[in-house]
């Protein structure tokens, strides 16, 4: 069994930044991708960023410059550095990670939400 605890978000104002982490946590062989993705209300799950267990980042456009997405495999754990943040960027943050289990199978989770408010 895996779980993912999430932390760091909060309220900031406009032009701030917050840092989200993930830290997987459980019965883990390997982690494979890890990512973060994002719930406005009223608006559907979209993708913030991913990275590749090698290291390999892709973001969504609307975030290319202004978040960066890492991570720390000796902890199991992934980050998002966001900077430049304003009101649009308000949603709950959802890390997603792919778990390679010691049976070779992988298993995908999501984590509990943290909820990230930019308001002055």
């Amino acid at each position: 069994q895996v779980q993912l605890v999430e932390s760091g978000g909060g309220l900031v104002q406009p032009g701030g930044s917050l840092r989200l982490s993930c830290a997987a946590v459980g019965s883990i062989f390997d982690i494979d991708a890890m990512a973060w993705y994002r719930q406005a209300p009223g608006k559907e799950r979209e993708l913030v960023a991913t990275i590749t267990s090698g290291g390999r980042t892709t973001y969504a456009d609307s975030q290319k410059g202004r978040f960066t997405i890492s991570r720390d495999n000796a902890k199991n754990t992934v980050y998002l550095q966001m900077n430049s943040l304003s009101p649009e960027d308000t949603a709950v943050y959802y890390c997603y990670v792919v778990v390679v289990a010691f049976s070779g199978l992988e298993y995908d989770y999501w984590g509990q939400g943290t909820q990230v408010t930019v308001s002055s």
